[in-house]
């Protein structure tokens, strides 16, 4: 009875030991922390140029919270998105990076440190810069995040999707994009990470309203490639959308999802002065949606055209019987509104598109109106009650029946009240290096949109046997 008793005790001390010694040697997890437990947003300023229609990226401090998206459903981005995150978090310690919920939870485990995340609710008061390593889908739902608020943090975009005509960058060179982006206006030139090197202090002379360099920028590795040197920004043009109930009821707090809303709380950001200078009354009593590329109204599953009373400051332009109409700023103007036969603008042309989608009438033509034009899309009572749906950059808002319209404006972008700028997308736009080829004079404005035409959409692609 003894020895039994023994050999029961020897074996639940042995289990206890085999427990404590497995519990000793697991690797500690990493949790997913709070986006609410980070600082606020650092806000940039953007300077313009005299040798450029771009605006130049200054970071009063080095930002601190960066949020990245990678495409969805895509293995070998998703490593990519894990290679950048570990660079990032080796060699500038300081930064904390930011997912989606949903891609925390599937890559924590990957990662040896811990990452944040949360609602997207607090994304427009916390993070101070997003990257995104996608297509252009990637891209629109990047800016979705911030679709009802007038400040979007810059985007830098790697080019991984299918077509990638947003896309700045290629991902093999994410080291120099992202040193460029995190230096920019830092007073320490950006520079190829390739080498070893130890920043050293410069004699430049900075400007007057940049001050002296933060302590997180010194002791920085590259070699000096100019203190004039920083990220060019175009400010992307949106579109405001608002949507009514037929008793003239601003409905768009009821459309968004509830992990979209705002957080019942104060906000820090930065209003849109511009737009509280002009008195919007269009779209007053409610945010109004921004949008990226487009808006559509469509006919959706019903097999009936759809009959819309379109009206243009205040005054009725026509009643389209079509599959629907668009909306698009000039960056959608390359999406949905170019399939449907619309024009090709350049991104920083401030003017809006009407573009019908396969209209009965063969003289409904495409219309290119000013920026601040005021449409409105009204239901017509011919659609004998037939709901008809609007998307917003591709994510379907609502079904609006008879009586319902939907007022479109776009957004203003420009200088506010305290020297900044306000409204837009910033997008960081690639800067040539050489080795990149000749230019043949075209402008470094242009560069990437130009490219784009040719290499991706293949603008007036010469067809036939002998070409």
């Amino acid at each position: 009875m003894l020895r039994r008793n023994f050999r029961l005790h020897r074996g639940l001390l042995a289990q206890c030991c085999q427990s404590v010694r497995s519990f000793s040697l697991t690797s500690c997890r990493r949790d997913i922390l709070d986006v609410s437990a980070l600082p606020g947003r650092v806000q940039p300023k953007y300077k313009e140029s005299s040798a450029s229609s771009l605006l130049s990226l200054h970071w009063p401090e080095p930002p601190r919270n960066i949020l990245i998206i990678p495409k969805l459903h895509a293995p070998k981005v998703t490593a990519s998105a894990l290679t950048f995150a570990n660079h990032i978090h080796s060699e500038y310690p300081n930064l904390n990076l930011v997912f989606e919920r949903r891609i925390a939870t599937a890559i924590h485990g990957s990662l040896p440190f811990p990452i944040y995340a949360s609602d997207p609710s607090q994304f427009p008061d916390k993070v101070d810069l997003v990257t995104t390593l996608g297509g252009d889908g990637t891209i629109l739902r990047a800016a979705s995040l911030f679709s009802l608020h007038a400040s979007v943090p810059p985007i830098l975009s790697f080019s991984m999707g299918s077509l990638g005509f947003l896309g700045e960058w290629k991902f093999e060179e994410f080291k120099r994009a992202w040193r460029e982006v995190y230096m920019s206006g830092s007073h320490i030139a950006t520079s190829d990470l390739q080498g070893p090197h130890t920043q050293v202090a410069t004699n430049g002379r900075p400007d007057a309203d940049e001050g002296r360099l933060h302590n997180s920028w010194e002791g920085l590795r590259g070699k000096s490639m100019g203190l004039t040197r920083s990220s060019k920004i175009l400010l992307r043009h949106r579109l405001k959308v608002g949507i009514y109930d037929a008793a003239g009821i601003n409905i768009n707090e009821q459309l968004i999802p509830a992990p979209a809303t705002e957080p019942q709380h104060p906000t820090t950001q930065t209003t849109n002065s511009l737009d509280h200078a002009r008195g919007d009354e269009t779209l007053a009593g409610s945010r109004p949606f921004h949008a990226v590329n487009e808006l559509v109204i469509h006919r959706g599953p019903n097999p009936h055209l759809a009959i819309i009373d379109v009206y243009v400051n205040n005054h009725f332009l026509t009643e389209a019987v079509a599959d629907g109409i668009l909306v698009s700023t000039p960056t959608g103007s390359t999406a949905y509104s170019l399939s449907a036969g619309g024009s090709i603008m350049h991104p920083l042309v401030k003017t809006l598109l009407i573009t019908p989608i396969c209209a009965r009438s063969l003289s409904f033509r495409p219309l290119g109106l000013p920026l601040n034009t005021k449409v409105v899309l009204k239901l017509s009572e011919k659609n004998r009650g037939r709901e008809l749906e609007v998307s917003i950059d591709g994510k379907r808002r609502a079904a609006v029946t008879v009586g319902m319209e939907i007022r479109v404006e776009g957004e203003t972008v420009g200088r506010t009240s305290s020297g900044g700028w306000a409204g837009g997308v910033p997008s960081v736009i690639r800067s040539p290096i050489k080795g990149d080829g000749e230019r043949d004079g075209i402008a470094e404005d242009d560069d990437g949109w130009v490219g784009g035409l040719i290499g991706l959409l293949k603008f007036n692609y010469p067809f036939g046997e002998g070409q």
